[in-house]
Protein backbone atom coordinates (compact mmCIF):
# COMPACT_ATOMS: atom_id res chain seq x y z
CA UNK A 1 0.00 0.00 0.00
CA UNK A 2 2.68 2.84 1.00
CA UNK A 3 4.77 1.48 -2.48
CA UNK A 4 1.72 2.08 -4.49
CA UNK A 5 1.00 5.63 -2.44
CA UNK A 6 4.31 6.67 -3.53
CA UNK A 7 4.22 5.83 -6.78
CA UNK A 8 0.99 8.14 -7.26
CA UNK A 9 2.67 10.80 -5.57
CA UNK A 10 5.28 10.90 -7.97
CA UNK A 11 2.63 11.21 -10.90
CA UNK A 12 0.86 13.48 -9.03
CA UNK A 13 4.72 15.48 -8.92
CA UNK A 14 5.27 14.96 -12.60
CA UNK A 15 1.75 15.79 -13.81
CA UNK A 16 2.02 18.75 -11.59
CA UNK A 17 5.54 20.10 -12.71
CA UNK A 18 4.42 19.78 -16.09
CA UNK A 19 3.02 23.51 -16.01
CA UNK A 20 6.32 24.55 -15.70
CA UNK A 21 7.75 22.11 -18.24
CA UNK A 22 5.45 23.52 -20.32
CA UNK A 23 6.31 27.24 -19.98
CA UNK A 24 9.78 26.48 -20.35
CA UNK A 25 9.40 24.36 -23.53
CA UNK A 26 7.57 27.60 -25.26
CA UNK A 27 10.05 29.22 -25.14
CA UNK A 28 12.22 26.92 -27.56
CA UNK A 29 9.40 25.79 -29.83
CA UNK A 30 6.36 27.66 -31.52
CA UNK A 31 3.21 26.03 -30.14
CA UNK A 32 2.38 23.91 -32.95
CA UNK A 33 5.40 22.61 -34.18
CA UNK A 34 5.81 21.78 -29.79
CA UNK A 35 2.53 19.54 -29.91
CA UNK A 36 3.33 17.48 -32.99
CA UNK A 37 6.92 16.93 -31.52
CA UNK A 38 5.25 15.75 -28.24
CA UNK A 39 2.81 13.89 -29.73
CA UNK A 40 5.25 12.05 -31.70
CA UNK A 41 7.59 10.69 -28.85
CA UNK A 42 4.74 9.89 -27.04
CA UNK A 43 3.23 7.54 -29.93
CA UNK A 44 6.90 6.10 -30.45
CA UNK A 45 6.65 5.34 -26.75
CA UNK A 46 3.37 4.18 -26.30
CA UNK A 47 4.53 1.85 -29.77
CA UNK A 48 7.18 0.55 -28.27
CA UNK A 49 5.39 -0.56 -25.24
CA UNK A 50 2.43 -1.79 -27.43
CA UNK A 51 4.89 -3.47 -29.85
CA UNK A 52 6.69 -5.42 -26.61
CA UNK A 53 3.45 -6.17 -25.12
CA UNK A 54 2.05 -7.75 -28.49
CA UNK A 55 -0.86 -5.27 -28.41
CA UNK A 56 -2.15 -3.81 -31.49
CA UNK A 57 -5.97 -4.50 -31.52
CA UNK A 58 -8.15 -3.95 -34.48
CA UNK A 59 -11.27 -1.15 -33.89
CA UNK A 60 -14.49 -1.43 -35.65
CA UNK A 61 -15.58 1.65 -38.30
CA UNK A 62 -17.64 2.95 -35.88
CA UNK A 63 -14.98 3.05 -33.11
CA UNK A 64 -12.57 4.62 -34.95
CA UNK A 65 -14.45 7.69 -35.97
CA UNK A 66 -14.99 7.99 -32.45
CA UNK A 67 -10.85 7.70 -31.72
CA UNK A 68 -10.72 9.66 -34.35
CA UNK A 69 -12.55 12.60 -32.96
CA UNK A 70 -10.79 11.82 -29.62
CA UNK A 71 -7.76 12.42 -31.34
CA UNK A 72 -8.94 15.90 -32.57
CA UNK A 73 -10.17 17.14 -29.60
CA UNK A 74 -8.56 15.49 -26.89
CA UNK A 75 -5.50 15.28 -27.65
CA UNK A 76 -4.47 17.47 -30.57
CA UNK A 77 -6.71 20.99 -29.54
CA UNK A 78 -6.10 19.76 -25.93
CA UNK A 79 -1.94 19.83 -26.52
CA UNK A 80 -2.02 22.65 -29.03
CA UNK A 81 -4.53 25.19 -26.33
CA UNK A 82 -2.10 24.23 -23.78
CA UNK A 83 1.20 25.00 -25.02
CA UNK A 84 -0.68 28.40 -27.04
CA UNK A 85 -1.77 29.06 -23.42
CA UNK A 86 1.18 28.94 -21.47
CA UNK A 87 3.14 31.33 -23.77
CA UNK A 88 1.11 33.81 -21.64
CA UNK A 89 -0.52 32.55 -18.67
CA UNK A 90 1.21 32.09 -15.56
CA UNK A 91 1.77 28.35 -14.80
CA UNK A 92 0.36 28.21 -11.59
CA UNK A 93 -3.08 29.86 -12.57
CA UNK A 94 -3.24 27.29 -15.77
CA UNK A 95 -2.80 24.98 -12.66
CA UNK A 96 -5.57 26.11 -11.03
CA UNK A 97 -7.92 26.06 -13.76
CA UNK A 98 -7.12 22.87 -14.80
CA UNK A 99 -8.13 21.64 -11.02
CA UNK A 100 -12.09 22.63 -11.86
CA UNK A 101 -11.66 19.47 -14.81
CA UNK A 102 -13.33 16.91 -12.33
CA UNK A 103 -16.34 19.24 -12.04
CA UNK A 104 -16.57 20.19 -15.59
CA UNK A 105 -16.46 16.44 -15.99
CA UNK A 106 -19.21 16.00 -13.69
CA UNK A 107 -21.12 18.75 -15.53
CA UNK A 108 -21.18 16.89 -18.83
CA UNK A 109 -21.75 13.53 -17.63
CA UNK A 110 -24.88 15.07 -16.38
CA UNK A 111 -25.71 16.74 -19.34
CA UNK A 112 -24.33 13.57 -21.97
CA UNK A 113 -24.28 10.03 -19.96
CA UNK A 114 -27.76 10.96 -17.49
CA UNK A 115 -25.83 10.53 -14.61
CA UNK A 116 -27.15 12.32 -11.85
CA UNK A 117 -26.17 16.21 -10.82
CA UNK A 118 -26.18 16.76 -7.00
CA UNK A 119 -27.05 19.72 -5.14
CA UNK A 120 -23.23 18.72 -3.42
CA UNK A 121 -21.71 19.03 -6.75
CA UNK A 122 -23.84 22.24 -7.48
CA UNK A 123 -22.12 24.05 -4.64
CA UNK A 124 -18.48 22.60 -5.20
CA UNK A 125 -18.66 24.09 -8.87
CA UNK A 126 -19.28 27.49 -6.90
CA UNK A 127 -17.09 27.13 -4.01
CA UNK A 128 -14.42 26.54 -7.05
CA UNK A 129 -15.45 29.01 -9.74
CA UNK A 130 -14.74 31.59 -5.94
CA UNK A 131 -11.40 30.68 -5.99
CA UNK A 132 -10.96 31.00 -9.92
CA UNK A 133 -12.32 34.11 -9.24
CA UNK A 134 -9.40 35.69 -6.68
CA UNK A 135 -6.90 33.88 -8.83
CA UNK A 136 -7.27 35.23 -11.94
CA UNK A 137 -8.23 39.15 -10.40
CA UNK A 138 -5.21 38.74 -8.03
CA UNK A 139 -7.56 39.83 -5.26
CA UNK A 140 -8.79 42.91 -7.01
CA UNK A 141 -12.38 41.55 -6.93
CA UNK A 142 -13.53 45.16 -8.74
CA UNK A 143 -11.48 44.74 -11.55
CA UNK A 144 -11.36 41.38 -13.91
CA UNK A 145 -8.96 41.14 -16.60
CA UNK A 146 -8.42 37.62 -18.17
CA UNK A 147 -5.34 36.80 -19.90
CA UNK A 148 -5.67 35.53 -23.36
CA UNK A 149 -3.27 32.37 -22.30
CA UNK A 150 -6.02 32.02 -19.52
CA UNK A 151 -8.67 31.81 -22.70
CA UNK A 152 -6.87 29.19 -24.04
CA UNK A 153 -5.58 27.39 -20.44
CA UNK A 154 -9.53 27.23 -20.81
CA UNK A 155 -9.72 25.48 -23.63
CA UNK A 156 -7.72 23.17 -22.49
CA UNK A 157 -9.51 22.10 -19.39
CA UNK A 158 -12.87 21.56 -21.64
CA UNK A 159 -11.58 19.39 -24.10
CA UNK A 160 -9.90 17.70 -21.21
CA UNK A 161 -12.86 16.91 -19.63
CA UNK A 162 -14.51 15.97 -23.16
CA UNK A 163 -11.54 13.51 -23.32
CA UNK A 164 -12.40 11.73 -19.79
CA UNK A 165 -15.98 11.54 -21.13
CA UNK A 166 -15.08 9.62 -24.79
CA UNK A 167 -12.81 7.38 -22.86
CA UNK A 168 -15.41 6.77 -20.49
CA UNK A 169 -17.45 5.62 -22.90
CA UNK A 170 -15.24 3.80 -25.41
CA UNK A 171 -13.37 2.08 -22.67
CA UNK A 172 -16.50 -0.07 -22.24
CA UNK A 173 -15.90 -1.75 -25.86
CA UNK A 174 -11.82 -1.06 -26.18
CA UNK A 175 -9.01 -1.14 -23.56
CA UNK A 176 -6.83 1.87 -22.51
CA UNK A 177 -3.67 1.54 -23.86
CA UNK A 178 -5.16 0.82 -27.27
CA UNK A 179 -7.42 4.19 -26.78
CA UNK A 180 -4.12 5.91 -25.69
CA UNK A 181 -2.02 4.88 -28.54
CA UNK A 182 -4.40 5.21 -31.43
CA UNK A 183 -6.00 8.43 -30.32
CA UNK A 184 -2.45 9.77 -30.46
CA UNK A 185 -1.47 8.63 -33.82
CA UNK A 186 -4.67 10.42 -34.98
CA UNK A 187 -3.45 13.77 -33.30
CA UNK A 188 -0.03 13.49 -34.28
CA UNK A 189 -0.45 13.11 -37.88
CA UNK A 190 -3.18 15.67 -38.00
CA UNK A 191 -1.10 18.32 -36.65
CA UNK A 192 1.72 18.19 -38.84
CA UNK A 193 0.38 20.66 -41.54
CA UNK A 194 -0.80 22.88 -38.78
CA UNK A 195 2.70 23.18 -37.64
CA UNK A 196 3.27 25.36 -41.28
CA UNK A 197 -0.20 26.60 -41.14
CA UNK A 198 -0.17 28.12 -37.44
CA UNK A 199 3.52 28.58 -36.77
CA UNK A 200 4.12 32.07 -38.69
CA UNK A 201 6.94 32.62 -38.12
CA UNK A 202 8.10 28.60 -37.18
CA UNK A 203 10.56 28.46 -34.15
CA UNK A 204 12.47 25.91 -33.12
CA UNK A 205 15.92 25.41 -30.81
CA UNK A 206 18.61 24.26 -32.41
CA UNK A 207 20.21 23.27 -28.77
CA UNK A 208 20.50 19.59 -27.85
CA UNK A 209 19.55 20.05 -24.13
CA UNK A 210 15.92 21.84 -25.60
CA UNK A 211 15.37 18.47 -27.54
CA UNK A 212 16.27 16.33 -24.99
CA UNK A 213 13.93 18.19 -22.54
CA UNK A 214 11.09 17.92 -24.78
CA UNK A 215 11.33 14.13 -25.59
CA UNK A 216 11.72 13.26 -21.45
CA UNK A 217 9.10 15.26 -20.90
CA UNK A 218 6.93 13.83 -23.26
CA UNK A 219 7.75 10.57 -21.86
CA UNK A 220 7.95 10.69 -18.94
CA UNK A 221 4.34 12.81 -18.33
CA UNK A 222 2.21 11.53 -20.75
CA UNK A 223 3.82 7.91 -20.96
CA UNK A 224 5.64 6.74 -18.05
CA UNK A 225 3.61 8.28 -15.09
CA UNK A 226 0.28 7.34 -17.32
CA UNK A 227 1.25 3.72 -17.18
CA UNK A 228 2.39 3.86 -13.08
CA UNK A 229 -1.23 5.58 -12.20
CA UNK A 230 -3.12 2.70 -14.12
CA UNK A 231 -1.06 0.04 -12.97
CA UNK A 232 -1.20 1.31 -9.14
CA UNK A 233 -4.70 2.78 -9.03
CA UNK A 234 -6.40 -0.85 -8.23
CA UNK A 235 -4.44 -1.00 -4.65
CA UNK A 236 -5.90 2.29 -3.56
CA UNK A 237 -8.91 3.75 -2.65
CA UNK A 238 -10.44 5.65 -5.70
CA UNK A 239 -11.54 8.75 -3.00
CA UNK A 240 -7.49 8.74 -1.58
CA UNK A 241 -6.11 8.92 -5.18
CA UNK A 242 -8.50 11.70 -6.15
CA UNK A 243 -7.23 13.35 -3.31
CA UNK A 244 -3.26 13.42 -4.56
CA UNK A 245 -4.28 14.18 -7.58
CA UNK A 246 -6.28 17.70 -6.35
CA UNK A 247 -2.39 18.26 -5.48
CA UNK A 248 -1.56 18.90 -8.89
CA UNK A 249 -2.13 22.75 -8.32
CA UNK A 250 0.49 23.10 -5.19
CA UNK A 251 3.06 20.87 -6.98
CA UNK A 252 3.02 23.93 -9.60
CA UNK A 253 3.57 26.51 -7.17
CA UNK A 254 6.13 24.55 -5.54
CA UNK A 255 7.92 23.64 -8.90
CA UNK A 256 7.66 27.25 -10.09
CA UNK A 257 9.24 28.81 -7.01
CA UNK A 258 11.97 26.17 -7.61
CA UNK A 259 12.50 26.36 -11.23
CA UNK A 260 10.71 29.97 -12.62
CA UNK A 261 11.82 31.75 -8.93
CA UNK A 262 8.18 33.01 -9.07
CA UNK A 263 6.65 33.62 -5.61
CA UNK A 264 3.52 32.00 -4.08
CA UNK A 265 1.34 34.71 -3.46
CA UNK A 266 -1.61 34.96 -0.42
CA UNK A 267 -3.95 35.04 -3.44
CA UNK A 268 -2.80 31.94 -4.93
CA UNK A 269 -3.00 30.17 -1.88
CA UNK A 270 -6.28 31.05 -0.85
CA UNK A 271 -7.53 31.02 -4.54
CA UNK A 272 -6.35 26.83 -4.50
CA UNK A 273 -7.78 26.25 -0.97
CA UNK A 274 -10.73 27.36 -2.78
CA UNK A 275 -10.61 25.07 -5.81
CA UNK A 276 -9.45 22.63 -4.22
CA UNK A 277 -12.10 22.43 -1.76
CA UNK A 278 -14.88 22.40 -4.46
CA UNK A 279 -13.07 20.19 -6.18
CA UNK A 280 -13.28 17.76 -2.94
CA UNK A 281 -17.04 18.50 -2.48
CA UNK A 282 -17.91 18.07 -5.82
CA UNK A 283 -16.45 14.74 -6.33
CA UNK A 284 -16.86 13.07 -3.03
CA UNK A 285 -19.06 10.52 -2.93
CA UNK A 286 -20.34 8.69 0.63
CA UNK A 287 -19.70 4.97 0.92
CA UNK A 288 -23.08 2.94 0.13
CA UNK A 289 -23.87 1.25 3.45
CA UNK A 290 -22.58 -2.21 1.72
CA UNK A 291 -19.18 -1.34 1.23
CA UNK A 292 -19.31 0.29 5.04
CA UNK A 293 -20.25 -2.91 5.86
CA UNK A 294 -17.81 -5.13 3.41
CA UNK A 295 -15.25 -2.43 5.16
CA UNK A 296 -16.05 -2.86 8.64
CA UNK A 297 -16.50 -6.70 8.47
Amino acid sequence: MVKAYTWLTFCVVVWGSNFVFGKILVQDFSPALLTALRLLFIVLFLGGVSFYKKHFKRISKSDFLAVFLLGIIGVLINQWSFFVGLQTADPTTSALILAMTPILTGLLAALFLKEKLTIRMLVGSIVAITGIYFVVTKGHLSSLHVDKGLVWIIVTMITFAIMIIMTRVLSKRIDALTITLYSNVVGFVVSIPFVFLLDIPLRITSNSKGWAFLAATAIVVHGIATLIWNSNIRYVDASKASMLSNLEPFVAMVTGLIILHKPITKIELLGALFIVSGVVLSTYQRKSAQEQTKASG
